[in-house]
């Protein structure tokens, strides 16, 4: 195998790749990132058997064929390469000579027999949605999917495509994040499947700000296709919680808050919180939200915002943490928390259809 490429532009297809690299694997070759060379073309796959990412880029071919080389060292060759073309060559015992301008490395990898094969897809619906749209709609929420292991079905985000609308969905069991997109496809095409949260970090990084990323879908996985990549994911196999059953169907009061006011006072009474006492108080009463933290081993904080709000005087306490990761993920000037007391889930709406629910601690 013999190629020769700008270095821009292999650092650019190696950097789409390399982060599902794992440090540790147990497996030496998931540590590697397989190169395969055909016609103008040399493509990059790295996998972690999980979660498949492929790219490919245009390079000036000597000789075709295919090899694998350790993702990080290689990653960390080309970076400090300087600018120009750089001239890769790799010998039948697949080690690799890297030569740009006087710099030279000698790189041992692995035969491309050992890396495991790509996945076989057989997709059975596909559904098209805006790049920008898709990366917002995860930024909105992935916050929310749970990080315990033992609830295997939450570690992930539910893609729902019912009724002509996406939704997608994250929850720990404590809070549930949800917003909503409208998108064409087929009736035939509705379902709902469970995307591990890594795939749609790994989507986030990656996705750009304008184009089309095509989602196939099967009964065990899903493609995303987009950009001259591609990322093939395993399902989290399992039936999500039914999440509409937690949506309160309606609460007594709605305060209209500025979004940006409340994320920052949050932030500053939450400075004297420990973490046998992580809650923040908010009392509401007429245009008028108190937030206050009080913990015996450290202080107390409190700051008072305006709000808009007439109902009736309500004290209810939130994990600061949980009050705002919605805050700093979303955009819209202002936001509509709806409540009830201080005992029943608490509501964060915004203009665009999304939500956001949210249990109270209980505090003595």
């Amino acid at each position: 195998m013999k190629l020769s490429i700008e270095k821009d532009i292999l650092l650019e297809a190696l950097q789409k790749v390399q982060a599902i690299v794992g440090q540790r694997s147990t497996l030496p070759i998931l540590s590697n990132v397989l190169l395969k060379v055909d016609g103008d073309k040399i493509s990059l796959t790295t996998t972690d058997m999980e979660v498949c990412v492929k790219t490919s880029a245009v390079a000036d071919i000597s000789e075709e064929g295919g090899t694998t080389l350790p993702a990080r060292k290689f990653f960390s060759i080309c970076r400090e390469l300087p600018a120009g073309q750089v001239e890769i060559e790799v010998d039948a015992k697949d080690v690799a000579t890297i030569r740009c301008g006087s710099a030279f490395f000698r790189l041992v990898g692995l035969p491309e027999e050992d890396f495991p094969p790509l996945p076989e897809f057989e997709e059975h619906q596909v559904y098209t949605v805006e790049q920008d749209t898709f990366k917002s709609m995860l930024q909105k929420v992935l916050y929310a999917a749970s990080t315990d292991e033992t609830r295997y079905i939450l570690n992930g985000a539910l893609l729902s495509f019912k009724d002509e609308k996406l939704a997608v969905v994250a929850t720990d069991g404590r809070r549930l994040a949800l917003v909503e997109q409208e998108i064409q496809f087929p009736e035939a095409a509705e379902a709902g499947i469970v995307v591990p949260t890594k795939t749609l970090n790994e989507l986030i990084k990656t996705l750009g700000d304008e184009g089309v990323l095509k989602i196939r879908v099967s009964s065990s996985q899903a493609a995303f296709d987009f950009d001259n990549i591609l990322i093939v994911s395993k399902l989290i196999d399992g039936t999500y919680p039914n999440f509409q059953q937690v949506i309160p169907s309606q609460c007594e009061e709605r305060v209209v808050i500025d979004r940006e006011t409340m994320l920052m006072a949050v932030r500053r009474v939450s400075l004297l919180t420990d973490d046998q006492t992580a809650s923040v108080r908010l009392n509401f009463s007429k245009n008028k939200l108190e937030l206050v933290t009080n913990s015996p081993e450290v202080g107390e904080a409190r700051e008072t915002i305006p709000v808009k709000y007439e109902g009736k005087e309500i004290s209810i306490a939130f994990n600061p943490g949980f009050l705002q990761a919605p805050l700093r993920h979303l955009d819209s000037d202002e936001i509509f928390f709806e409540l009830s007391d201080e005992l029943s889930p608490s509501v964060i709406k915004t203009s665009v259809p999304f939500l956001y629910v949210l249990m109270p601690i209980r505090i003595s």
